[in-house]
């Protein structure tokens, strides 16, 4: 049974850092490429960041990009999403997924290429 567990969600000023991580268990880490989307209230959830599962490549969407890195660790079976200079528009839930191919290459800002996803942890940026 495939498990995301995400943690380092929290409180923040406007201009600080937070560092997401997302433990994966239960299958094969190193074959998946993995993701973060956010949701904020009363919103569709967006895509955040990607990384390819052989760590080659990596996707930002525009509003973060230049802010966020994203990175994995093999060795942990875990994804992180470094933030920095976070805006009070960052705020949301975040969320990691797993890819739903194994080798998959591309397609990584859309929610249906990815199969399970972790539980979420809030983001909150204060101004």
């Amino acid at each position: 049974q495939v498990q995301l567990v995400e943690s380092g969600g929290g409180l923040v000023q406007a201009g600080g850092s937070l560092r997401l991580s997302c433990a994966a268990s239960g299958r094969t880490f190193s074959v998946y490429h993995m993701g973060w989307f956010r949701q904020a209230p009363g919103k569709e959830r967006e895509f955040v960041a990607a990384i390819s599962w052989n760590r080659v490549s990596t996707y930002y969407a525009d509003s973060v990009k230049g802010r966020f890195t994203i990175s994995r660790d093999g060795a942990k079976n875990t994804v992180f999403l470094q933030m920095n200079s976070l805006k009070p528009e960052d705020t949301a839930v975040y969320f990691c997924a797993q890819g739903a191919k194994s080798y998959y290459l591309g397609g990584y800002t859309l929610k249906d290429n990815y199969d399970y996803w972790g539980q979420g942890t809030q983001v909150t940026v204060s101004s």
